[in-house]
């Protein structure tokens, strides 16, 4: 399995890190920070290209609305050194569920569980 894990790595993005950005962050990528899923951030020396190296999946709405603002340079100080101000009306990050068994279905989805049909639904019937 270490060889096919390997040419894996080599070729996709989705299961993690390839080995040009293991090797690309060896070389000269700075630990910034860590947010609570476990997702690393870097940048460079002279701060020029920064990246993260997802824990899991590479899903873009895992990243913390702190982190993502760092990322695309909304401001400079990263979480670590200036964290964002929360107001007591925000709720926690969610990444986005969609696509996945754990996303949202309205009562009556097909997608539900549900014992039994409605009472107030009658199917209809071709004639």
């Amino acid at each position: 399995m270490g060889i096919l894990n390997t040419l894996l790595r080599s070729v996709t993005w989705w299961n993690g890190q390839t080995l040009n950005t293991q090797l690309f962050t060896w070389r000269k990528g700075v630990r910034v920070g860590e947010d609570a899923q476990g997702n690393i951030f870097y940048n460079n020396a002279d701060d020029s290209k920064r990246w993260v190296i997802f824990n899991g999946e590479a899903e873009a709405t895992r990243i913390d609305p702190e982190w993502h603002g760092w990322l695309h340079r909304t401001w400079d100080e990263p979480p670590t050194e200036k964290p964002l101000k929360h107001q007591s009306w925000e709720k926690p990050h969610q990444e986005n569920l969609t696509g996945t068994a754990m996303a949202y279905a309205p009562s009556g989805s097909i997608r539900r569980n549900d014992p039994a049909p409605r009472a107030d639904y009658e199917a209809w019937t071709p004639e």
